[in-house]
Parts: C-alpha cells; structure tokens; sequence
C-alpha cells in the first residue's frame, strides 16, 4: 500500500491514475488569517490543518488537498488581519472545490475541520454529497489529561501548545496570559501552561482518531 500524497506534489497525469483507483481526497480546512489572541500568529488554524493533513498522508493512502485557508468566522471580524467569508458564500466555495474533484472522478471526500464556527456550515455541505467530515474539537480525548486548565478554546493551552510544537518562533512568548474577556483578545483561557510536548501529544491524538474514522467509513484504506 502506497502512502499519501499533497494533491498539490502530482502531476495531472499523476492525479488522474489516483483519482481512476477511487482514492480518497481529505480536505484540511484552517483559517489562513485569523487572529488568535496577542500572542499566536494569524496563521494558528492553516498551519494545525496543514499539519493534520502531513501526519494523515503519513498514516494512510489518502490525496491532501490545498488547505482552504479562509472560511466562516464571524465572531473574529473586529480583530485586525482577520479574514471571514459569510456562510452562504463558505458553503458555496466548498460546493465548488468538491465539485471540481468530483468532476475528475473522485467519489470519496473528508473534511478535515479546524474550526468552531464552520462545523455547521460543512456539516450542511457534507450531508449533500455524502463527505465524511472530521471536526479537530471533537477528537483527540486522549491528550486530555496533559491539558491543565480544560475552559477556554480559543488561543488557549491547546492551541498555543500545537504551535509551540509546530513553529515555536512565531508564538509571542512575552505575551502569554491568561486571556481577559474574549471580546477585546481575540482568546479564551490561559495559555501560560502550553508547551510543544502537549502540542505534538495533541496532535498525534487528533490523528488517531482521524485516521480510525477514515479507516472505519473507508475499510480499504488499512493504515500504513
């Protein structure tokens, strides 16, 4: 069994022999610019469904496609380098980007959701094509017991600790605090117990269970 592949690494030529075997193509969907408190970058959510999308080609023979880097995020439009599409036109450029693949043959498709906001909206995408969608939130239970202060979600130990794990250098370290409301940091909870070991056990959490999940709708995928 070959391993996965980014979409993006084939040639057309190569894309089409994959999509002719009935692969499974996994979407990673993270903001590409959204802010996440004063102290991670605006990239925090591409860059965790990037990672995802790199350890599940790892795992299985499944096709990456291109991170969508912008998606339905209303309660972030204050914040300065935030990016959000209504949910109309989110769903929209989701039913398109599906569709293109589905054009070329491809008959299997997972979402691989970062996000808290968009989890509507792609599961009212996935019911009508009959996707698989795997939202990040609602996986990983067993990374749970590192996880020191469990309230918060945004900006929190989680996520500061899977970029403290992933591009360490970009996390303002002089910032870290425990947030104050979320509507003037952009953050809930306190990220000043995060580190990059609870970052990579979190991650490798998520995969798991991901992968269990492709494996279970998909049996032929195995796991490599």
């Amino acid at each position: 069994m070959s391993a996965g592949v980014w979409l993006e690494e084939l040639t057309w030529v190569e894309a089409k022999a994959r999509f002719d075997a009935d692969a499974v193509v996994i979407i990673p969907i993270g903001a590409a610019s959204k802010a996440h408190g004063g102290h991670l970058p605006l990239k925090t959510d591409a860059l965790t469904a990037r990672a995802l999308g790199q350890r599940l080609i790892e795992r299985l023979p499944v096709i990456a496609a291109p991170v969508v880097g912008f998606g339905y995020y209303p309660a972030f439009t204050p914040f300065a380098g935030s990016q959000h599409l209504t949910a109309g036109t989110f769903k929209a450029v989701l039913r398109e980007l599906i569709a293109s693949l589905t054009a070329h043959g491809v008959r299997r498709v997972a979402l691989v959701n970062t996000g808290v906001s968009t989890e509507t909206p792609l599961d009212e995408v996935a019911a009508e094509i009959g996707a698989l969608v795997l939202h990040m939130r609602l996986m990983g239970r067993a990374a749970d017991p590192l996880i020191e202060h469990k309230e918060g979600g945004h900006a929190d130990e989680r996520e500061t600790s899977v970029v403290l794990a992933l591009d360490p250098r970009s996390v303002r370290m002089d910032r870290l605090a425990p947030a104050p409301e979320f509507g003037q940091s952009a953050a809930t909870g306190d990220p000043t117990r995060a580190s990059a070991f609870k970052g990579e056990r979190l991650l490798a959490a998520w995969v798991d269970d991901m992968v269990a999940a492709l494996v279970a709708r998909w049996p032929d995928l195995g796991a490599l």
